[in-house]
C-alpha cells in the first residue's frame, strides 16, 4: 500500500454514486427485462472508466471502481456492498430465507442476531425511522434484503464476474494514469449472516464462507490491486443483539469472525490488504453503537496493513482520542473517515485538515490516509458526494502544508 510519505494521500471506502444509465441497466437486468449482456457490459465498462477519471480529478490518490460491478438497481441503496456476493456463491437458495425479518441465528454464548427491523436503535427510535417526513426514513427498498439460505456446500462461482470487475478497473487505471487502486470484497462474517440449513454448526458455515470468498480475495491481490475487506459485522452486530450482551461475550463471538478473515487471507501479502470497520451506513441516531475503544483490539487482530473506520460523523468523531492509548503496531496504516455519509453538509476543507492533524499528531503523518466514513454511493446525492471528495482532497493538501 502507498503511504503518505511525500504528501498526505487520500482514498475512500468504496461505493460511489452510480450514473443513472447504469442504475437503469441493473434494474432491467435484475427484472429480466433486458437480455443484452454485451450492451450491459459496455455500459458498465464506460461507467468504470468515467468514475476513475472523476476520482482523479477530485484529488483522490487511491481510487477504486466505485463498486460499479456490484448491482444497484435504485438510487437509494444501502445493500449492494454485500448483496452481490449471494450471486457469486453456490450452495445458496434464492428463495430459502425470505426477507430479513426471518433472520435469527444462535451462536456461542446465547447470542442471537436480530433482523434489521429489530435492531435496538430501530426499536428505540421506531417512530423516527418510520416517518417519511423526516431524514431518518430512507424509503421503501433501501434497506430491505431478501437473503438466501444456505442449503448446500458453499462454493465460489463468481470467477467470470470478478474477472470482469478487475479487467474493467485495471483498464480504467491505465487509461487515467493512476498507479494504485483498491477493490472491495465482503468479508466472511458479513456473508455468513444467513440462515444455515446445511452445515452442522454456524461456525462450520462461517469458515465455509471464508474458504469460498478467498477465491475472490486472491483474484484481486493477484491482479496487483489492493484488497479492501468490508465487514461491518465486527462492530455492527452489537446493535443486532437483543438483549445487549456482555462485552466479553460479544468480543468472543466477534473474534471468531476475525479468525475467519485471517483464515481466508492466509498466505496473501498483508501489505496489499486493508480492512473497513463501520457501524452500518444507515441514516439514524446510532445511539446503540459499540464504542470504538471496546472493539479496536479485535480490529487490529486482522492480519492486514490498513484499517479504515468512521471518524467524521458526530457519533464517532470524538473517538480519535482512542489512539492516544492504543499503539498502532509495526508498519500499520489507518484510514480514518474525514468526511461523512451521515450528513448532507459538505465539510469545510479547514475542518478536514484539523481532523487529519489529530491523527497525524498521534500516529505520524506517513501512517494516515484520510478517507470517508463509509461508502457514499446510494447514501447521499451524487452532487454532494463528489463535493465531499473534493473537500477531502483540499483538506489533505492543507494538512500537508501544515
Amino acid at each position: 500500500m502507498r503511504n503518505s510519505r511525500d504528501h498526505i494521500i487520500t482514498s475512500h471506502v468504496g461505493s460511489l454514486p452510480r450514473p443513472d444509465n447504469l442504475i437503469e441497466a441493473n434494474r432491467a437486468r435484475e427484472a429480466g427485462e433486458s437480455k443484452d449482456e454485451a450492451a450491459f457490459q459496455k455500459t458498465l465498462r464506460a461507467a468504470v472508466m468515467d468514475v476513475v477519471r472523476r476520482q482523479k480529478e477530485a484529488g483522490v490518490d487511491v481510487p477504486n471502481d466505485g463498486e460499479f460491478g456490484k448491482s444497484m438497481g435504485q438510487r437509494v441503496n444501502y445493500r449492494a456492498w454485500a448483496m452481490y456476493a449471494f450471486e457469486r456463491l453456490g450452495g445458496l437458495s434464492p428463495d430459502g430465507a425470505g426477507p430479513t425479518d426471518v433472520i435469527s441465528r444462535s451462536a456461542p454464548g446465547q447470542i442471537v442476531l436480530q433482523s434489521i427491523g429489530k435492531r435496538r436503535d430501530r426499536v428505540k427510535f421506531a417512530a423516527a425511522y418510520n416517518d417519511p417526513e423526516f431524514g431518518v426514513y430512507m424509503g421503501p427498498g433501501a434497506m430491505s434484503i431478501v437473503r438466501p439460505a444456505c442449503v448446500g456446500p458453499v462454493t465460489y462461482t463468481g470467477h467470470a464476474a470478478i474477472k470482469a470487475d478487475i479487467d474493467n478497473f485495471k483498464a480504467a487505471l491505465a487509461a487515467n494514469g493512476v498507479a494504485e487502486g483498491f477493490m472491495t470484497s465482503v468479508a466472511p462474517g458479513s456473508v455468513a449472516r444467513l440462515v444455515n440449513r446445511y452445515y452442522k454448526t454456524d461456525d462450520e458455515f462461517l469458515f465455509a464462507c471464508a474458504d469460498a470468498m478467498r477465491e475472490e480475495y486472491k483474484a484481486i491481490v493477484d491482479a496487483g490491486l489492493i484488497l479492501q475487506l468490508d465487514d461491518p459485522s465486527v462492530a455492527e452486530n452489537w446493535d443486532s443483539i437483543d438483549p445487549e450482551p456482555s462485552l466479553e461475550a460479544y468480543k468472543k463471538f466477534t473474534t471468531r469472525r476475525v479468525e475467519a478473515i485471517n483464515h481466508a487471507i492466509r498466505g496473501l501479502p498483508e501489505d496489499r490488504i486493508r480492512f473497513h470497520l463501520c457501524w452500518g451506513s444507515w441514516h439514524g441516531p446510532h445511539t446503540t453503537d459499540l464504542p470504538m475503544r471496546d472493539i479496536v483490539d479485535v480490529m487490529l487482530a486482522i492480519k492486514c496493513q490498513g484499517y479504515s473506520f468512521e471518524a467524521a460523523n458526530v457519533r464517532h468523531e470524538h473517538e480519535w482520542s482512542v489512539w492516544k492509548d492504543v499503539k498502532l503496531p509495526g508498519d500499520k496504516i489507518i484510514l480514518p473517515g474525514m468526511v461523512s455519509h451521515a450528513t448532507n453538509v459538505v465539510e469545510h476543507p479547514d475542518l478536514v485538515a484539523e481532523r487529519i492533524t489529530r491523527f497525524t499528531n498521534l500516529v505520524g503523518k506517513e501512517r494516515v490516509i484520510p478517507s470517508t466514513d463509509c461508502g457514499l454511493g446510494g447514501r447521499i446525492h451524487p452532487q454532494i458526494a463528489w463535493a465531499k471528495l473534493e473537500a477531502l482532497a483540499q483538506g489533505a493538501r492543507i494538512a500537508s502544508k501544515r
